[in-house]
């Protein structure tokens, strides 16, 4: 697969009622939720650390982090999270707690222009807290994407029999 053709691709995952694209080539791996170990004194996005792959990982909960911080944070309800979505992170690994995992589909360069940035709501006070916790780990959700419902409905709809 080119460079180019590997750009384009996203894993499609649900953050409660919204559809996240993150940038393929950030990605690690997907897995079923692993124990999490809470950490004192953290923003209310990050749940704690798992261990992934025999090392420590701060966990994101992609849900929390989508709400401004001036909105309380829901708490979870049953079941917790779905999926971790383990990231690449310059030799480290962090993981983002989705609720599903739903595809890889190439978004072309017509597509990802019309699509927002996954973090457009997301407050200054709450994108200071990424950076400050690790800078790769906000480069790389600043790559992500938002997949309004139209554009979803649209990739779903292109793949229905003809």
């Amino acid at each position: 697969m080119s460079g180019a053709e590997e750009s384009d691709r996203f894993l499609l995952c649900r953050i409660g009622s919204r559809i996240g694209a993150l940038a393929l080539k950030d990605v690690r791996e997907t897995m079923r939720p692993l124990p999490i170990e809470p950490l004192p004194g953290m923003p209310p996005f990050v749940l704690g650390v798992a261990i992934v792959r025999g090392f420590p990982a701060p966990i994101v909960d992609a849900a929390r982090l989508l709400k401004p911080l001036e909105s309380p944070a829901p708490p979870r309800i049953s079941p917790p999270t779905a999926r971790f979505v383990s990231l690449k992170l310059a030799g480290r690994t962090a993981a983002l707690a989705v609720d599903a995992v739903l595809d890889i589909r190439g978004l072309g360069t017509g597509i990802l222009a019309d699509i927002p940035p996954l973090l457009r709501e997301t407050g200054a006070e709450q994108m200071a807290a990424i950076g400050a916790l690790d800078a790769q780990l906000l480069f790389v959700l600043e790559a992500a994407r938002l997949v309004p419902e139209p554009v979803w409905s649209a990739i779903k709809a292109s793949e229905a029999p003809a």
